[in-house]
C-alpha cells in the first residue's frame, strides 16, 4: 500500500516533466531521425513510415509499392554490392557501360574527394556539381562569371559531412565512398533544365512513367501506365481537377526509352531509371531503388504492387 502511494506520488510529480520531454525528444527532428536509423533502420522505417501517411509499415506481407520498397531496402538491398554500385552517382556509370549503354552517359568532365580539389578555372562556363552519396546535392551553374566559389565549396563540404542515409534510414546509401562529380550540363531547346523521365520498373518490365517537370520554379509530375495512357489518377483521388490538367506531350522515341530503361533494370525486382530526352537524345541520370524513401503520399505509390521479391544475379555484380 505504501509502495502504491510513493510510485502515485513520484508519478504525479516526473510526469509533467518528463512526458512533455519526451514528446519534444521524440518530435520529428533531424537529429532524432539520424539516431534511430543508426540504432535501428527497421524501426526508423516504421516510424517514418507512420508519420507519413499515417499507418502501419507492413513488412510481414507487403502489397503495396511504398511497402514492398521499404522491405526491399532492409532485406535484400541490404549490403548488396551492386545495388551499392548503383546508388552511388559516380560508380553507376560502371554500371550503365557493363550492360552495353555507354551512349547515353552524359559527359564526365571531374571526380574529387575534396572541394578545395576542384580547379574552377578549368571547368567549362555551365556545369553540374553532385555529390554521390545521396539526393539532392546538386550545384547547377549555368554562368561559372556569377558562380561564389567560396559558397560552394562550402555547401560541398557540408553535403560531404552528412551521411545522407540517416536522415530517412535509407540504407542502399549507407556504403557509398563518397566523392564530388562534375558532369556536363545539358540544354534543351524549350527549357532551361531538361525533363525527368522516370521509369518505375518490375522485374525488369516497364510499369509506370512519372514525368517531372518545372524544376526551375514549381515541380509537377505526371503519370502514365504501361500503356502510356495518361493517369492523373495515380496523382491522388482526391484532386478531381487534376484530370483537366495538360500533360507533357510524349518523346517520339519514348519506346526506344523504355527499351532502356527495361535492359537497365533487368537484375532487380524494382528500381526506378531515371532517363533525359535533351532534343531527341536520350541521357541517363540515375538509378533509384526507392522512390521518394519508401513514404511517398501519392495514390500510385500506396496501390497494390505487383513486385515479386527475386533475387539479384550475380552475373551482373562487378568481379574487379
Amino acid at each position: 500500500m505504501l509502495k502504491s502511494k510513493i510510485y502515485t506520488t513520484i508519478k504525479k510529480i516526473l510526469e509533467p516533466i518528463l512526458l512533455p520531454l519526451y514528446r519534444w525528444l521524440t518530435k520529428d527532428r533531424e537529429w532524432w531521425r539520424i539516431f534511430l536509423s543508426t540504432v535501428s533502420p527497421v524501426y526508423a522505417s516504421k516510424r517514418l513510415y507512420k508519420r507519413a501517411l499515417g499507418k502501419e509499415l507492413n513488412l510481414n506481407d507487403p502489397q503495396t509499392l511504398n511497402e514492398k520498397c521499404m522491405w526491399l531496402k532492409l532485406n535484400t538491398y541490404y549490403r548488396h554490392p551492386l545495388i551499392t554500385e548503383c546508388c552511388d552517382k559516380y560508380l553507376v556509370r560502371n554500371y550503365v557501360k557493363r550492360m552495353g549503354c555507354s551512349e547515353i552517359l552524359n559527359d564526365l568532365i571531374g571526380v574529387w574527394s575534396n572541394p578545395d580539389e576542384i580547379d574552377f578555372n578549368g571547368l567549362p562556363d555551365k556545369f553540374v556539381l553532385k555529390c554521390n552519396h545521396g539526393c539532392g546535392y546538386n550545384i547547377i551553374c549555368t554562368d561559372k562569371n556569377t558562380l561564389n566559389i567560396q559558397k560552394t565549396k562550402k555547401q560541398l563540404k557540408k553535403w560531404l559531412r552528412e551521411d545522407f542515409w540517416k536522415l530517412y534510414a535509407e540504407t542502399q546509401y549507407k556504403f557509398i565512398k563518397k566523392r564530388i562529380i562534375c558532369e556536363k550540363y545539358i540544354e534543351t531547346k524549350d527549357s532551361p533544365l531538361p525533363i525527368d523521365y522516370k521509369f518505375f520498373c518490375e522485374n525488369g518490365k516497364f510499369k509506370t512513367l512519372q514525368i517531372i517537370t518545372d524544376r526551375e520554379t514549381d515541380i509537377t509530375l505526371y503519370y502514365f501506365d504501361e500503356a502510356l495512357n495518361y493517369r492523373p489518377d495515380y496523382y491522388s483521388l482526391d484532386e478531381v481537377d487534376i484530370v483537366n490538367i495538360g500533360h507533357p506531350k510524349l518523346p517520339s522515341n519514348i519506346k526506344d526509352m523504355i527499351k532502356i530503361a527495361e535492359h537497365l533494370s533487368s537484375p532487380f525486382p524494382f528500381v526506378k531509371v531515371d532517363l533525359y530526352n535533351a532534343d531527341g537524345k536520350i541521357l541517363f541520370s540515375e538509378l533509384t531503388f526507392i522512390p521518394y524513401g519508401g513514404i511517398h503520399y501519392t495514390q500510385h505509390a500506396n496501390l497494390p504492387s505487383d513486385i515479386k521479391f527475386t533475387s539479384i544475379p550475380k552475373d551482373y555484380i562487378c568481379k574487379g
